[in-house]
């Protein structure tokens, strides 16, 4: 056990010295400065450590950092021209880095503390800055503050190297007065620069509206000759669009003259070929036509024959079969000319031979129709001579007979055209108001007869003795007439019998005259 302990007792007392040797040695950082006394003389040690051995020894801590303060005076600054003024500055001081410098603040701050220090230093500089101040005048310590830095700093220099110290820089902050000296100092220069100002502005302004003119008078000519080139492009352009539609328009003008040539050609030849297959057409239509009209005039013949033959069998019907046999003949010229004009139109479609020959078979088809229609009429004419001339009057009369109703409409359509007759009446009997108007139509009809005698010198009644079956033709005829006839509105009004001889002979007259 006695190794062991002897072994861990002189561990101890080694690790008892180190701890002793490390409490002992003292470290500083850069910015500041170990100072040891005592033993041996001061020692001074910056950014190091030193060994400060107890109960001989003491050290102490020098900050070598910046210190700055601003330097206030509360009291104003009379310059050399007795103007009081009030300066504001800030300095920077620091000890120096040499060891006696270091010694030396260590003699003078060393046991101060940090606002002792800056008060100690503020009277130095307010010291200084006042004789500096007096010696100047306010237009150099306003427009020079340079000037009065530098002087600062040349007069401290002495007094602080005797502290240890440094001036690292002094600025000032203000200049101010309490008479507007300062200010009214400047007012002369104020406007002069203001006048210059306002000048230099003005010119600025003049060159700047010159140059502005000048820019936009380049940048008009500019846009004009753009746009002229624009517009040159744009005619250009359009020029060579309307040479391409030119050339398109020609190609297709070209194309379609080609295709409508062809066309041309197709449909002519279609058109002749369909001329040809017309022409072989109506050819045969015309044929087929005429072998038609040849066949209607053959019936057209033996109906006329057939009809005059019934004319000559009896004379109480000629009258009937002479109405009939005009009626056919009538009905055959329609036909005829209905065939005529179907011929004629069919034929005007034709064209070049077909168109000939039509003309042709038309001509020959008329001439057959011309030549029937002069044989028909000639024998009816032949024949109604003889049937003339065997019954003398009686074929007069079968004449006559047909147009004597219209002979009575004619003499009574004026009758027709009376809208109203007034009669006044006088009294009673045959001879006066509506029954004379009466027997005055009667009478008018009742002339017809003997007007028909007047005019062809035939007695109706005679010829009604001789030929009894004609006085009921005579009577129905009569008859129509009267039924043809209006019946006018009458208005008849009494008329007292005391009327005077001149007032009913005026209505009798005025009665006559509205009939």
């Amino acid at each position: 056990m006695g190794p062991l302990i002897i072994a861990g007792l002189t561990i101890l007392g080694i690790l008892l010295l180190l701890g002793l040797l490390a409490s002992m040695y003292r470290k500083v950082p850069p910015n500041r400065a170990l100072i040891v006394y005592g033993f041996g003389g001061p020692r001074v040690t910056k950014g190091g450590g030193l060994v400060v051995w107890p109960l001989i020894q003491s050290a102490q801590e020098l900050s070598l950092e910046l210190m700055s303060f601003d330097v206030v005076p509360q009291q104003d600054f009379y310059t050399v021209q007795g103007v009081a003024v009030t300066v504001e500055a800030v300095a920077q001081i620091k000890v120096k880095s040499d060891t006696e410098s270091i010694l030396t603040a260590a003699e003078q701050f060393l046991s101060k503390t940090t606002k002792e220090q800056n008060e100690i230093l503020k009277l130095v500089m307010e010291g200084h800055l006042r004789g500096i101040i007096g010696q100047l005048t306010v237009e150099q310590i306003v427009k020079e503050p340079e000037m009065v830095a530098d002087r600062m700093r040349a007069n401290v220099a002495d007094d602080m190297s005797k502290m240890g110290l440094e001036v690292i820089s002094f600025t000032i902050k203000e200049i101010k007065d309490k008479n507007d000296y300062i200010n009214n100092m400047g007012r002369p220069d104020t406007e002069r620069i203001k006048r210059a100002a306002e000048i230099a502005a003005a010119e600025a302004l003049r060159d700047t509206e010159i140059k502005r003119a000048e820019a936009m008078r380049e940048a008009a000519i500019a846009k004009a000759r753009a746009e002229q080139e624009t517009v040159l492009a744009q005619s250009e352009s359009l020029a060579k669009q309307a040479e391409a539609q030119r050339d398109l328009n020609l190609k297709k003008a070209a194309f379609e003259a080609e295709v409508k040539r062809a066309q041309a050609q197709a449909d002519k030849a279609y058109d002749i070929e369909a001329n040809i297959i017309q022409q072989k057409v109506v050819a045969e239509q015309v044929r087929v036509q005429q072998v038609e009209r040849q066949e209607q005039v053959k019936v057209q013949e033996a109906e006329i024959l057939r009809r005059e033959k019934e004319l000559i069998a009896t004379v109480l019907k000629a009258a009937e079969i002479e109405r009939q046999k005009q009626e056919a003949l009538a009905a055959a010229q329609a036909r005829k000319l209905e065939i005529e004009a179907e011929g004629q139109a069919r034929a005007i479609r034709l064209s070049g031979e077909a168109e000939a020959d039509v003309v042709r078979q038309k001509g020959l088809a008329e001439a057959e129709v011309i030549l029937a229609k002069g044989r028909a009429e000639a024998e009816a004419m032949r024949i109604k001579a003889e049937a003339y001339k065997e019954y003398g009057q009686a074929a007069i009369l079968d004449k006559l007979m047909p147009v004597l109703p219209e002979l009575m409409r004619a003499a009574a359509e004026p009758l027709s055209r009376i809208d109203k007759v007034t009669i006044l009446s006088q009294g009673q009997g045959a001879e006066v108001g509506v029954n004379k108007f009466m027997a005055d139509v009667a009478k008018l009809v009742a002339t017809a007869p003997t007007v028909l005698e007047g005019l062809t010198g035939i007695s109706i009644q005679e010829m009604m003795k001789q030929l009894p079956g004609l006085e009921s033709k005579v009577r129905e005829i009569e008859a129509e007439v009267r039924e043809a006839e209006p019946v006018p509105q009458t208005e008849t009004a009494p008329v007292a019998a005391a009327m005077e001889p001149e007032a009913e002979a005026e209505a009798e007259g005025k009665t006559k005259a509205e009939a």
